[in-house]
């Protein structure tokens, strides 16, 4: 029965992982460029995305994974996700993706701005260019700044996973609970505690590893 239990949750983690990736390489630069437009002059783009950031920040992203699962199918009259797995996971990371880019736009805005005005300035006097100016000294600095917040929510997103079992994605929660109803075993639900815990520990040294890299950027 254990290693029944363990390669089902292994097939779990498995979608939980998936979820994760896709979320990271869509929200990650969805996220900057949000900030991009959150920091730009044109006051419209600005304030639109300052409304969506409050909208996506305000609401539960339990709920925002059940409207854009079910929602296309109450105002198309069909559900464009499909009821198949790779439809529910897809449907998964497009509000996880959504949700995400928010969160990681405010944070690196902030590392944006953080970085003092007068660098900027100093590239100009050397005669650098704006695209050089934010490659070669703004984005290096801002990194630097980030990597604490971000992977703060890069370890909340490995969490967050677990809600897509909301939709009957077979992610690695549900794979612990479904024993749970179909024999009535609660141990297989605690035991998935150990598969987030092994996740999370090598997140924590990978950016740990990546702060120790940064350390020469120090202000």
């Amino acid at each position: 029965m254990f290693w029944s239990v363990t390669r089902s949750l292994f097939d779990g983690l498995l979608t939980t992982f998936q979820i994760f990736v896709f979320t990271l390489l869509i929200s990650l630069p969805c996220g900057l460029i949000l900030a991009f437009g959150s920091v730009s002059r044109w006051r419209p783009l600005r304030y639109l995305i300052q409304v969506l950031v409050w909208i996506i920040r305000g609401t539960p992203l339990m709920l925002q994974l059940i409207i854009i699962f079910y929602g296309p199918g109450l105002w198309l009259g069909h559900n464009i996700w499909s009821g198949n797995e790779t439809g529910r996971i897809t449907a998964t990371v497009v509000a996880f993706s959504i949700n995400y880019a928010c969160y990681f736009s405010v944070i690196f805005r902030g590392g944006i701005e953080g970085v003092p005005a007068g660098q900027r300035e100093a590239g100009e006097v050397l005669g650098m260019t704006r695209s050089q100016i934010f490659f070669r000294v703004t984005l290096l600095q801002m990194v630097k700044r980030v990597v604490p917040p971000v992977s703060n929510e890069v370890i909340t997103l490995v969490k967050d996973t677990s809600l897509a079992r909301m939709i009957a994605a077979y992610e690695l929660t549900f794979a612990g609970y479904s024993f749970m109803k179909s024999n009535g075993l609660t141990w297989p639900l605690f035991y998935t505690g150990v598969f987030y815990l092994i996740f999370v520990g090598a997140l924590t040294l990978l950016f740990n590893y990546i702060e120790r890299r940064l350390d020469y950027f120090r202000t």
